[in-house]
């Protein structure tokens, strides 16, 4: 069925370890062109049966736009999965142009998509921050995905990145401690915004969290901002060893201890 398949997060240097629900479009033939006449669901039905075919139900599921596939990766307790992909977000699409059609069970609609504009603006904003923009966004999403949270506080992780293109301005100060506290306390302030998908061309990327969902995110964002600034007052007081054990403990077992 697919022509070919690309990554999103990859070509925008974003992506987190372990790597969990990876987004890969696979490009419809125009063999299947019959399915952009359908509603979404039906596609995202078959692209589910498929898969089902191949890795059991158990290892799939269904979602809005895409369907996901467990590998059955176990994540130790270092976060480590011996350099293996945990599980993948199966992206359904037709080229429109320069874009991309996908589904979207949620509206009953397709909807258009340009992940080569997401990843030029992220280079754009990378560049601006003294090159250190990217590594910031990954933390977060690291932080976003770690296990202490029954699910991600926000969702989907690519909403940090969008909310980072405007959050993470004025230029790198120079010190990481106080940029990720900053960029923590921001997002908090500012999950309840709209925020438009930066291609111009899809719905929000924050319809995607309902009021409950961020009132959530705004709290466990405000948590993180304030366990950033204890690992910062124990650095001030020289408590170095102290400071990276609190801030692995906001990170997760990826944050060196030395």
């Amino acid at each position: 069925m697919p022509r070919n398949s690309a990554g999103r997060s990859y070509a925008r240097h974003t992506k987190t370890k372990p790597l969990k629900d990876i987004d890969i479009f696979f490009e419809l033939s125009e063999t299947e062109r019959h399915y952009r006449s359908k509603a979404p669901s039906v596609v995202i039905g078959d692209v589910h049966d498929a898969l089902v075919n191949k890795y059991g139900d158990n290892a799939v599921r269904r979602q809005s736009r895409s369907v996901g596939v467990d590998f059955g990766v176990v994540v130790d307790a270092d976060d480590n999965t011996d350099y293996r992909v945990v599980s993948v977000d199966v992206v359904p699409a037709f080229a429109a142009g320069d874009n991309y059609e996908i589904p979207d069970d949620d509206s009953g609609r397709w909807i258009k998509t340009n992940p080569e504009i997401h990843a030029s603006k992220a280079t754009a904003a990378h560049q601006a921050f003294s090159n250190e923009w990217k590594g910031l966004v990954r933390m977060a999403k690291y932080w976003n995905n770690n296990d202490r949270h029954d699910e991600k506080p926000v969702k989907p992780s690519f909403l940090i990145e969008v909310m980072a293109l405007q959050c993470l301005y004025g230029g790198w100060q120079g010190r990481f401690d106080y940029e990720i506290q900053g960029f923590f306390s921001t997002l908090a302030d500012r999950i309840f915004d709209e925020w438009p998908d930066p291609a111009g061309l899809g719905p929000a990327i924050s319809d995607c969290m309902d009021a409950t969902c961020k009132r959530r995110a705004c709290d466990l964002l405000r948590v993180a901002s304030s366990e950033a600034t204890i690992a910062i007052d124990h650095t001030r007081g020289g408590r170095n060893g102290e400071a990276l054990k609190a801030w692995r403990a906001l990170f997760g077992p990826k944050f060196p201890l030395s």
